[in-house]
């Protein structure tokens, strides 16, 4: 833990530094934040956001939306298989259910379990930027938005032209469990878009297959995805979005080790999202959308061998509409909006269960004076098994200077259980019908500080949940069974610094550092219960990229550091470098360089030392 305080001295120190040199211009280029109803600059948002953007995704050494987080401060990747094949998501400490993922402002909610949330069939070339918000946000993202949010939004396309893309890799190990050949990964994805004064449309298809990293590892993975942007006139703008995956994996360890080594999973998903922008007035905006998921599950507990035993298929729908509206007054703004939900499930462990949905969101945003901003609101929800609920929520904040900011806020949220949580039979994992669901409650204190080279985040925050619910058994029991197994209190220290060194107009290095830090107590009414997921949350988590560019070329060394509440701290570094050569593209990555063997979900190890070289070719 050494190396992590001075680390975090280091950044502090820095801090001051840099705020006592004199170089007093704002930030580079300001993101525009879109909630569901208003946009604001990020620099005057009141909220703790980070924002990873496209530019530092393309350097990143990962292929995947679970790979470009895994380097987010304060974001928890659990992975089980690597490269994207399964990972589940959190935000400061939270479960992996409590956290809600958007796509261009969509909710993306999996009703079945959250395990295949990120089963999301998005290139990390669409992506614009992913924005990370923390803390309780109901009355902004409505249910499931516990501890945060994360929403994808992919670009809206400026020029015509094709994607071709392709990689393999290997960690030059060998299968000694069954053929004894080499693993190696490889992967090739290709794009076109068409760009038009009125309409812009995008599609992509990829495939990636492996044969593994150990023993039933293997996995293949086929993607499909179309964006279309179309803008009939300066009012009024049409975003519609298609995305297909089929993920077949390997699942030795997944779930139920050591008995499930042959074990294997099929996982499909289909969505499609339709949404506009109105200008009605001036003053008045109108922001419709539909939804539709669709989810296919096949675990199989003997793998292939035997489909007739230890089976378990999951066919889920999720149908929503959302209607949200902004007005502008003499002072301030109005949003207001109500949503709908539909989801159900045809199951083989779960059964055959469906429920409602019906959300309505108030806000109003105002500038107190001319420093202080405040955004209050409230989402009133009903849900047809846990009938009316209501979840306020305030955020301010007070500009000191032009680059120093103080933020706060104070938010709750709910997370309604999912259909395994509910309703799951199987011989070792037991769901509960009777489940309240989870309530939180959060408060937060902070600041920014912002110059053109150099950005420094600190904030603490306090968050109560009630009604936690985990997956436990007695100590004298074999199966496990969800329940409301007490309340967690969490106090929590994220601090995020970037700063640049521009060496001549080609070439610079930049720096990004970013630490958290939690102190979780669990308060349960029952003693001597192990515990399935509470255990494995991050206690301190250290994420640092250093990288330079040189013209076309590009280095990047990344380093991970997570320490949970049980089991080793461990240490994790990657490395990419890449050159471009007019239209094409050459990159090598190097993850996991020093081999270290560590584990983020149960008996799972993830890879050890993986290099892979890749190619692509880009006109647009």
């Amino acid at each position: 833990m050494t190396k992590v305080y001075l680390a975090v001295l280091g950044l502090i120190s820095a801090a001051l530094n840099a705020q006592a040199q004199n170089d007093s211009i704002i930030n580079i280029d300001e993101v525009i934040i879109q909630d569901n109803r208003f946009s604001t600059p990020i620099s005057k948002k009141n909220r703790n956001i980070y924002v990873i953007d496209k530019t530092v995704i393309e350097k990143l050494p990962g292929r995947s939306i679970q790979e470009v987080l895994q380097y987010a401060n304060g974001v928890d990747i659990r992975q089980r298989g690597p490269f994207g094949t399964q990972a589940d998501v959190s935000i400061d400490g939270g479960s992996f259910e409590q956290t809600v993922v958007l796509l261009n402002g969509t909710k993306i909610i999996d009703p079945q379990t959250a395990h295949n949330m990120l089963n999301i069939p998005i290139p990390v070339e669409v992506i614009e930027r992913i924005e990370i918000i923390r803390g309780p946000a109901a009355f902004i993202y409505g249910v499931n938005s516990l501890t945060g949010a994360i929403n994808i939004i992919t670009k809206k396309p400026t020029e015509s032209g094709v994607l071709v893309s392709s990689y393999a890799g290997s960690n030059f190990e060998k299968d000694s469990q069954d053929t004894g050949d080499t693993f190696f990964g490889t992967g090739i994805q290709l794009g076109a878009v068409l760009s038009k004064e009125k309409h812009q449309h995008s599609i992509f298809a990829s495939h990636d297959k492996s044969n593994g990293y150990r023993y039933n590892t293997a996995f293949e993975n086929n993607k499909i995805f179309y964006q279309g942007n179309v803008q009939l006139n300066d009012s009024n703008e049409i975003l519609s979005s298609f995305g297909y995956i089929n993920n077949g994996f390997g699942a030795n360890g997944f779930y139920a080790a050591p008995g499930d080594i042959n074990s294997s999973e099929v996982v499909q998903t289909t969505f499609a999202n339709l949404q506009s922008k109105h200008a009605i007035t001036e003053n008045w905006k109108i922001m419709p959308r539909v939804s539709y998921r669709y989810n296919y599950d096949d675990y199989r507990y003997y793998g292939i061998a035997n489909l007739n035993a230890g089976r378990s298929q999951h066919y889920t729908n999720s149908i929503a509409a959302e209607l949200n509206s902004t007005v502008k007054l003499s002072k301030g703004e109005i949003g207001f909006g109500a949503e709908f939900r539909n989801e159900d499930i045809h199951s083989s462990n779960i059964g055959d269960h469906d429920r409602d949905n019906v959300g309505i969101y108030a806000e109003y945003r105002t500038n107190f004076f001319e420093k202080l901003s405040v955004n209050l609101g409230t989402y009133l929800n009903y849900n047809s098994d846990y009938k009316w609920q209501v979840y306020p929520g305030v955020d301010a904040s007070y500009e000191i200077t032009d680059e120093f900011k103080i933020i706060g806020n104070v938010g709750t949220s709910q997370r309604i259980p999912s259909f395994t949580d509910l309703y799951l039979k199987q011989t070792g994992n037991v769901g509960n019908p009777d489940l309240d669901s989870e309530n939180a409650f959060q408060s937060e204190i902070g600041f920014k500080f912002n110059r053109r080279k150099f950005t420094f985040n600190a904030n603490y925050f306090y968050r109560k949940i009630t009604n936690y619910i985990d997956w436990t058994r007695m100590v004298t029991t074999v199966a496990w069974q969800s329940q409301n197994t007490g309340d967690l209190s969490t106090n929590g220290v994220n601090l995020r610094s970037t700063y640049r060194i521009d060496f001549s107009k080609d070439s610079r290095l930049n720096f990004v550092l970013g630490y958290s830090y939690l102190d979780a107590e669990f308060k349960n009414s029952r003693t001597e219960i192990y515990s399935k997921y509470l255990i494995s949350s991050l206690k301190h988590q250290l994420t640092n990229t250093i990288d330079f560019q040189y013209k076309k070329l590009s280095v990047l060394f990344a380093t991970r550091f997570n320490e949970r509440v049980t089991g080793p701290s461990y240490w994790i570094n990657d490395f990419r470098i890449s050159q471009s050569i007019e239209k094409f593209t050459v990159f090598a990555d190097a993850q996991n360089i020093f081999n270290t063997t560590y584990y983020e979900v149960g008996a799972v190890p993830l890879p050890s030392r993986w290099f892979s070289l890749g190619v692509k070719f880009v006109t647009f």
